[in-house]
């Protein structure tokens, strides 16, 4: 079975995008097929060289690197969110794929879980 985590919370500011994002690895690392998709402000997670500094954070990137260690299958970006906030492949981190259509991946998996 395969189970699609929903994040659209932004990476700094809340903790719901954590949790979520420890909630997949958690899942991949029991051997559960498990992918994330990022939409709404939650594409702001996969913005390529942050500088949280400012704000006293650290960066999510060193998250994000770890998914495929965990067994993270992919990462998906919503399109028309990524549009919205100006993020492209180019401007984000490496192995992103971009979905046109939320609720068509959303289909693929048999479960779901939005940290929203």
């Amino acid at each position: 079975m395969s189970t699609l985590i929903m994040i659209d919370q932004s990476p700094y500011g809340t903790w719901v995008g954590r949790e979520a994002l420890d909630m997949a690895f958690s899942l991949a690392a029991f051997d559960q097929a498990v992918s994330i998709l990022f939409t709404d402000t939650g594409v702001n997670w996969l913005r390529a060289f942050q500088q949280p500094n400012d704000i006293a954070q650290k960066s999510v990137a060193k998250n994000l690197s770890a998914a495929p260690i965990f067994g993270v299958e992919a990462l998906y970006a919503d399109a028309a969110a990524c549009r919205r906030y100006g993020l492209t492949l180019d401007n984000m981190i490496e192995g992103v794929v971009m979905c046109e259509s939320s609720s068509e991946l959303l289909h693929q998996f048999a479960h779901a879980a939005f940290a929203g």
